[in-house]
């Protein structure tokens, strides 16, 4: 886990350090109040299932992208691109809804079933959902479902980075890690009311800033408060850019109605 011991406070809850690092508790506050603003646009009165399915999409293409696997939008929603990663991209996007409850409750089941869906034609069908047999990884896995089931009383942006940071660090699945990675991140946000419905866009927002969703990944992975700092910062503007694919998408519905 991000070594939160080294920001130098002493706390029972493991994640509260992380808003003392600098910056960090504003950008918070600005993306959680750009996310409420855009979960109140009117197209999700009646166009709801409409914006959900369009955010789905574009959540997919983006973390296929990010994978390596680059796809032009109106190519993926032609269905002509049969790419087995992107394909994985687009059933994880759409299992997102009906895997939020039980991720809270038994976080490592559902990653197994989101690598499942993630890898499948891409990995061997023996190594599907299976974490990598390193005890180090394991320990690594369990603290960090510990967190997911009761574990911090932190905001959710914070925990839903933390895990997404943890698991770029860790890739404890062979193939599309990153995938599941970003799912997971996600599934945090639903499964916490941050984003009850799924609706903000996040991975478009890192694939939008890719060269500092790498960096910053990179600086978490080493656990030091700057690395953190940076990912957090750049996690929140990854969200506030994802909230403003609600509001573009919003738009788009209602003058096509």
């Amino acid at each position: 886990m991000v070594r939160v011991a080294s920001v130098g406070f002493v706390t029972t809850d493991p994640l509260a350090p992380l808003l003392a690092l600098a910056e960090v508790g504003p950008a918070v506050d600005r993306a959680r109040e750009r996310v409420d603003q855009a979960l109140r646009h009117r197209a999700l009165r009646r166009h709801g299932g409409q914006v959900a399915a369009e955010i789905s999409l574009r959540s997919a293409v983006a973390s296929a992208a990010l994978e390596g696997y680059e796809y032009e939008r109106e190519a993926v929603r032609a269905g002509t691109v049969t790419d087995p990663v992107l394909q994985g991209a687009l059933r994880v996007a759409g299992a997102l809804p009906g895997l939020a409850d039980l991720w809270t409750r038994a976080p490592r089941q559902v990653l197994a079933k989101v690598h499942v869906l993630a890898a499948r034609g891409a990995l061997p069908e023996q190594e599907l959902g299976r974490p990598v047999a390193d005890p180090a990884t394991g320990a690594r896995l369990d603290a960090l479902a510990g967190l997911l089931t009761g574990g911090t009383k932190v905001s959710p942006l914070v925990l839903a980075a933390v895990v997404h940071g943890e698991l770029l660090a860790l890739r404890p699945f062979a193939g599309p890690s990153g995938v599941v990675a970003r799912a997971a991140a996600r599934l945090t946000l639903i499964s916490t009311g941050f984003d009850p419905r799924g609706l903000v866009a996040v991975d478009v927002g890192h694939e939008e800033r890719s060269p500092e969703y790498v960096g910053a990944a990179g600086a978490f992975a080493t656990g030091t408060p700057d690395g953190v700092r940076s990912w957090l910062r750049h996690y929140a503007t990854a969200v506030e850019v994802g909230a403003e694919q609600v509001t573009l998408v919003g738009d788009e519905v209602l003058a096509a109605a």
